[in-house]
């Protein structure tokens, strides 16, 4: 899986050690720097969000300490709460069945009110065949598709916009072969691509070169990109970007 190989290499490149479980639809990491692990997973493409959790068995003694520690820990009084369980697996008891129970033990441990509709606290407890995973909150990804999943694109870089111009393809799942024609933004594309765990090589070509664009071509067939992509804004209609739009071809 992709997904899983691009979370490997950027812990790698973090130095961070992480164990990596695979289930279907989720994929569970164990590492012992769980902040700087949340700030890598904000960063690689085709996650959607994710979750730091605390892990328990499937028996609801167990599901009712670890829910009552956790309440009493991020309940305030004359909080409202609410419990979203999902459950996947073989169990003599019903999502419904744990949510009635657990939500009638945090009532008694905290003394809080249940509001499903408008809660100040949210407990989401999924139930996971013999495990259950508990967690606060669902932390957005960058979402888009595994980098490396969709071709190889080409990407002329010369201006911040041309970087996001790059970004947004690789959000979409493509492979970015840099071709850096200006010297001014190497600072800038060396941290992108640090910060976004891009493995790539970096060309380098002179602006001035008196034939750019048939060059770009030449790169672009030699390295097989699927496309080329340049940085120029959709509302700058002069008629170099359309001449240089047209030679992209």
């Amino acid at each position: 899986l992709k997904l899983v190989n691009n979370i490997k290499n950027a812990f790698k490149s973090n130095n961070l050690n992480c164990e990596i479980r695979r289930e279907r639809g989720r994929i569970y990491l164990y590492v012992k720097e769980v902040s700087k692990g949340l700030e890598i997973l904000k960063r690689i493409f085709g996650i959607t969000s994710f979750s730091p959790v605390i892990k328990t068995t499937s028996k609801l003694d167990d599901i009712s300490d670890i829910a009552v520690k956790i309440s009493k820990t991020m309940i305030k009084n004359e909080n409202s709460f609410a419990l979203r369980v999902t459950r996947t697996g073989n169990h003599n008891f019903s999502s419904q069945d744990v949510a009635v129970k657990i939500g009638n033990v945090i009532v008694n441990a905290t003394k809080a009110g249940v509001d499903l509709s408008n809660p100040d606290f949210e407990l989401f407890i999924e139930i996971r065949n013999e495990n259950t995973f508990f967690f606060t909150e669902k932390i957005r990804g960058t979402g888009g598709l595994p980098l490396g999943t969709q071709g190889t694109i080409l990407a002329l870089i010369n201006t911040p916009q041309s970087l996001l111009a790059a970004w947004y393809l690789m959000r979409r799942g493509c492979d970015i072969l840099f071709l850096k024609t200006n010297n001014q933004i190497t600072r800038s594309l060396h941290s992108f691509i640090t910060s976004w765990y891009v493995e790539s090589d970096i060309i380098e070509c002179d602006p001035k070169e008196k034939d750019l664009y048939k060059t770009v071509n030449i790169i672009a067939s030699e390295r097989s990109c699927d496309a080329v992509v340049t940085g120029h804004t959709i509302y700058d209609t002069s008629q170099d970007v359309l001449s240089d739009i047209k030679q992209l071809k």
